[in-house]
C-alpha cells in the first residue's frame, strides 16, 4: 500500500450516455473502485501540474470528445488540474476486450474449463496491454504502478458503454 500522498482517495466515472449500468457491470465496477481506493500508487507529477498538492487524491473520469479526461483535485476539493489523454490508442484493445469478454460470459454458461481458461488468459491479457497503454501515456505527467493502471483500464472501458 502507497503512503497517503501518494493516492487516489475517491474515484467517480462522468458517463453521462449511461443512466444505468447492467447489474454485472455495475458490480464490476463497484469492485474495481473499491479495489482501486483501497489500494494504488497515484503520483500526478508536479512539472505538469501547476497547482500540485500533497494527496490522497479525488479523480473523475470522463471522455469528452476525443480525449480521455482525469480530472485531478486535492481531496479537500482543491482542484489540481485536468489531464486530457487520446482515447485512439485505446480503441482497438477496448473494443477487442469486450468481445472476449462476450466469448467469456457465453462461455461460462457451456464451455469445458479449460476453454473459459484459455478465453480467461486472453482477457486478462488484453487488460494488461490496454493497462500498459495507459502507463506509457501517462508516464512524465502521473506515475502509477500496474494495479493501479489495470483497475484504471477498468474504468476506462467502463466509459465506453452507452445506454
Amino acid at each position: 500500500m502507497s503512503d497517503a500522498s501518494s493516492r487516489i482517495a475517491r474515484v467517480e466515472i462522468d458517463n453521462p450516455g449511461v443512466v444505468r449500468y447492467h447489474p454485472d457491470v455495475e458490480r464490476e465496477l463497484q469492485v474495481a473502485i473499491y479495489d482501486l481506493t483501497d489500494e494504488n500508487f497515484f503520483q500526478p507529477d508536479a512539472t505538469h501540474f501547476e497547482n500540485i498538492h500533497a494527496g490522497p487524491y479525488d479523480l473523475i473520469l470522463r471522455v469528452q470528445g476525443r480525449q480521455l479526461v482525469f480530472d485531478i483535485a486535492a481531496e479537500n476539493g482543491t482542484a489540481i488540474g485536468a489531464l486530457p489523454l487520446p482515447l485512439t490508442p485505446f480503441r482497438k484493445t477496448i473494443k477487442d476486450y469486450f468481445t472476449i469478454c462476450e466469448s467469456y460470459y457465453e462461455a461460462i454458461r457451456s464451455a469445458s474449463p479449460a476453454q473459459i481458461e484459455a478465453i480467461d488468459m486472453g482477457r486478462r491479457g488484453l487488460h494488461n496491454e490496454g493497462s500498459d497503454k495507459l502507463r506509457d501515456l501517462l508516464a512524465g505527467r502521473i506515475d502509477i504502478d500496474h494495479g493501479t493502471s489495470r483497475r484504471l483500464f477498468t474504468l476506462i472501458c467502463a466509459l465506453h458503454i452507452r445506454a
